[in-house]
C-alpha cells in the first residue's frame, strides 16, 4: 500500500506544478528536500532549494505542463517518466530574454520519500533538446 501512497505524492506534486500552486509544494516536498540534478539554470545547491528552482522555472516557462506518462513504485522509490510542454516567456537567470519559443522534451524524474514528502530528486532529461527548442545557448564550464 505504500508504493501507491508514493505514486499518488508524486502524482499531486506534478498536479501542483502544473497548476502552479507553489504554497501546497510543501504538501508534496520535505523541507530539506535535496535535488542531486541541477538544472543547469543557476539555481542555488543546498537542502530545501528545489522550492525557489522550481519557482524561477515557472517564472519562465509560462505555460508549463508536465504529463506524466508512466509511474514505477517500489519501496521508497518513484520513477516517473514525463513529457514536458512549456514556453520560454518569462525572464530567467539562464536567459533573461524570452525567447518566446515552446519546447516538448521528455524527462524521468526519480523520487525517494521519506515520512510522506518527496526528500530527494533526481532526473534525467533531454537537456539539450529543450536548449535547442527554446534557443538558448548551451552552458559553458566557467
Amino acid at each position: 500500500m505504500r508504493t501507491e501512497q508514493n505514486k499518488a505524492l508524486v502524482t499531486g506534486f506534478f498536479a501542483a506544478v502544473n497548476d502552479r500552486r507553489l504554497a501546497e509544494l510543501t504538501d508534496y516536498l520535505a523541507a530539506d528536500v535535496v535535488d542531486h540534478n541541477k538544472i543547469i539554470h543557476g539555481e542555488p545547491d543546498e537542502p530545501g532549494a528545489a522550492f525557489a528552482a522550481i519557482e524561477q522555472q515557472l517564472a519562465a516557462l509560462r505555460p508549463y505542463h508536465a504529463t506524466v506518462e508512466e509511474l514505477i513504485a517500489a519501496d521508497d522509490k518513484v520513477v516517473a517518466r514525463i513529457v514536458q510542454r512549456g514556453v520560454h516567456a518569462g525572464s530567467h537567470p539562464r536567459m533573461p530574454e524570452p525567447t518566446g519559443r515552446s519546447f516538448e522534451t521528455e524527462a524521468i524524474f526519480v523520487f525517494t520519500v521519506a515520512a510522506g514528502r518527496i526528500s530527494e530528486i533526481r532526473v534525467v532529461a533531454d537537456r539539450l533538446g529543450f536548449f535547442l527548442q527554446v534557443g538558448w545557448d548551451w552552458p559553458t564550464a566557467e
